[in-house]
Parts: structure tokens; sequence; C-alpha cells
């Protein structure tokens, strides 16, 4: 019978499942012992040694613990009920296997013997942290990292180069592994112990606060105002500047504006509830502070895209949009009927004192008898 690895999670459906555990009880008197008889499967579903949850419940219990890796008996001295491990082992998961941001299992430890460090990290949210080292286990693990740790490649490494030089102590090297060519006179070859310090850099990220105050210095300006802070305590109108700081790059660019739009959509999906009503109030305001203009917006509002949210609240935002829609075009319609008016009443009249006046002049005639008989017209 399988059971949620966090326990705390009520769900039948939870993905991350592991075996119940099973413990069966030997001997007798002095000798008598627990022997975990499923811990190599209930390791597996952890992603962790069996030795480590083994060694967890003879710290919590104060018992010696053995451990038969060739046949998979892990045994915990006394008599101990399978509920009671049971219940112990959440202690151990809590610890050593959830994440403490997600609370997801699928974490893998990180061990640096030399400075005796314990690093953690998540596959699924991607946090990396240090585990607290006070737990007894905490021992235990540094002197036996696992085996995907990263000290237990460097391990690997340094025993290659050890059985290297052991060969060429004695002169021979093995028909696999081709000594390599020698280096140009020229050029110098760097120092033997490069690789062993870039072996030695720890993955993990020291997370004091006075490392974060040192790295908070170290960025930018630009980016001290992208990192969160408390800016979820400030006022509405604080939080509204600091809004229209991060939008403001939408004046003039068209292509921003869209992106803008469509990121509007988003929120609204996420708080349809509330803000559905209240789209032309925040297309206006948008519109007053000039991060939208009238033609993304009404080229906005014709074609529904299912690209970022679905195509009904895509329809239904754009159908709640259409009274600042219909405001939008009713304005710019009378502002282009009132230049055409403006224009026609700036025509100005510019006489000119150089332009020549025709002359009108009346031509005598020379013949004084030819008289126009008025009446035979």
């Amino acid at each position: 019978m399988s059971v949620n690895v966090n326990r705390s999670v009520s769900d039948q459906f939870y993905r991350y499942k592991m075996p119940r555990l099973i413990a069966k009880v030997e001997g007798k008197g002095n000798g008598i012992k627990t022997v975990i008889v499923n811990m190599v499967d209930v390791a597996k579903a952890l992603n962790r040694p069996p030795t480590y949850p083994t060694k967890y419940f003879g710290c919590e219990l104060g018992a010696q613990t053995q451990f038969d890796v060739k046949n998979d008996r892990y045994i915990v001295n006394g008599s101990h009920e399978a509920n009671k491990l049971q219940d112990m082992l959440d202690g151990f998961i809590k610890k050593f296997v959830l994440c403490p941001e997600c609370e997801n299992p699928e974490t893998d430890l990180h061990v640096n013997p030399k400075k005796q460090t314990i690093g953690n990290s998540c596959k699924a949210c991607g946090y990396r942290g240090m585990l607290d080292t006070h737990h007894k286990l905490c021992t235990f693990i540094l002197k036996n990292p696992p085996e995907n740790s990263d000290s237990g490649t460097g391990k690997k490494e340094k025993e290659k180069k050890n059985r290297k030089g052991k060969d060429k102590e004695n002169g021979s090297v093995s028909s696999s592994e081709t000594p390599p060519p020698p280096p140009p006179p020229n050029e110098i070859s760097p120092p033997p112990h490069t690789v062993e310090e870039e072996e030695d850099d720890d993955w993990g990220e020291d997370t004091t606060e006075e490392a974060q105050r040192r790295r908070m210095d170290e960025i930018s300006d630009h980016a001290k105002v992208l990192t969160l802070s408390d800016d979820l305590e400030r006022t509405i109108e604080e939080r509204v500047n600091i809004l229209f700081d991060f939008v403001k790059f939408c004046h003039n660019n068209k292509k921003a504006q869209r992106y803008l739009l469509h990121g509007l959509e988003c929120v609204v999906a996420m708080h349809q509830a509330q803000l559905i009503s209240k789209i032309p109030h925040i297309l206006k305001e948008m519109y007053d502070a000039d991060l939208l203009e009238e033609e993304v917006i009404i080229s906005w509002s014709e074609k529904a895209s299912k690209k970022y949210v679905s195509k009904e609240l895509a329809k239904e935002i754009r159908v709640k949009a259409e009274p600042f829609i219909k405001w939008l075009k009713e304005a710019e319609e009378e502002s282009s009927g009132g230049e055409e008016e403006d224009e026609d009443e700036n025509i100005e009249v510019v006489y000119s004192k150089t332009a020549s006046v025709p002359k009108v002049e009346t031509v005598k005639s020379d013949n004084k008898d030819d008289d126009i008989d008025i009446d035979a017209i």
C-alpha cells in the first residue's frame, strides 16, 4: 500500500507516492532488533540513499543502526512499531526531502565536506539553499555524501588522477589511455592545482543577510527597482506610481501598447470577478495617461484573440469595453469634423497692392455721319 510522500497532503491523486514502511522485529532480549524490510523502495521514492532515513531513526531513537547494503538489510536496534517509524519518517522528509518553498520532494542534496555545508536544490521551483547542519544526521551525510553529489564526482576524478600518478611512477600506461602530447617549448602549462580549485567551488549560494546586502550593492540601480521589496506595504497611490514607472515605455510604442493590452487581459483572467466590470475605467485611465493610443485600442477591440486568454473571456472583455470604445470613436469623429470647420474659418483673403487693374478706354469714331438709328435695331 502506498502513501503520499508529504502526508500533510490529503489528496488521493497526489503524484508523489511511496510505499508504507514494513518493520519486522527479530531476536529476543538484548539482541532484539527491528529490520526495515522495504527501506530500499522507500528511499528510492524519496531520492535519498537508504542509509539516511535508517540513520535518522537511530538519531531520533538513540539506538544503534546497522547497514547490510549487499543484502539490502537496514536494521535499528530495539523493538519499534512500523507506525511509529512511519511518523518519524515524516520528520526526515520534512527536514531533508521536501523543498522549503514549494514543498515538493523533487530535491537533490549537494554535499561539500571541505566547507562542511549541505545544499538543497529543487527541480520543481528552482529553489537553492543550505540545510541546517545542527541535526546529528548531517554529520553522517557529510561523511557519506550521496553518489549524485558534486563531491562524489570530485572524488572519482581525484581517484583517477591518483591512479594515473601511480601508473606514471611505475612507468606503465594503460592501453585505453594514451599519454598526452608534450606542450610546445614556448607554451606555458597551467599550474596543476587550478583544476582542484574549480572542483572545490561551492555551487551553493550564501543566504545570510550580510551576503544579500552585499549582492544588492553590486547590482545596478535599474535592477534594484525590479527586485522584490516592501512594495505591498505601500499605499495604493505609491503602488500605482510604481506600475506607471514600469509601463511608461509604452509611450509612442504601438507594439508595446498591444502587449500591455494583452497583459491586461491576463490580469483580468486572474481576478475576473473584481476587474471584469471595471474594464472601461481601466482603459480610460491608461488612455488619459498616454499609455494607449486610439488607433491601438480600436484595432484591439475589433478582434478577440485566444493567444493569451480563452476566446470567451477575450470576447467578454471587449464587450465590457464597448462603452469606452464607442466614446472613443465619437470623440474622434467630432475632432475630425471640428478640424474641417476650423480650416474653413481660417481661410484668409489677401489683397495684393501690385495687382494690375484693367483700364477701360473709350474709342472715338472718325465717321460722324454714321449715326445709329435706335428705332431700326
